[in-house]
């Protein structure tokens, strides 16, 4: 891994830039918090941050080829 990719993936986002980055809403960001089962982040005092390679490795670990496959349950928020 480079140095500019080592990078990319230790940035730290901010809970719009994660919602953007996932295609998804800051609500259902601080949904997946409260529930969990969301992606990893970190509180530093009140601010949450995401760390890209975190979001890039919650997506993997969440890929499926069918719907009988999927652990999720519909929840109506995304």
């Amino acid at each position: 891994m480079s140095v500019l990719d080592s990078e990319k993936v230790n940035r730290l986002l901010t809970e719009n830039e994660a919602g953007d980055y996932l295609n998804v809403s800051v609500r259902t960001l601080q949904s997946w918090r409260l529930r969990g089962g969301g992606p990893a982040y970190a509180k530093l005092g009140k601010a949450v941050r995401y760390r890209q390679g975190d979001l890039d490795a919650w997506v993997e670990a969440n890929l499926t080829r069918s719907t009988s496959q999927s652990s999720i349950q519909p929840s109506g928020t995304l």
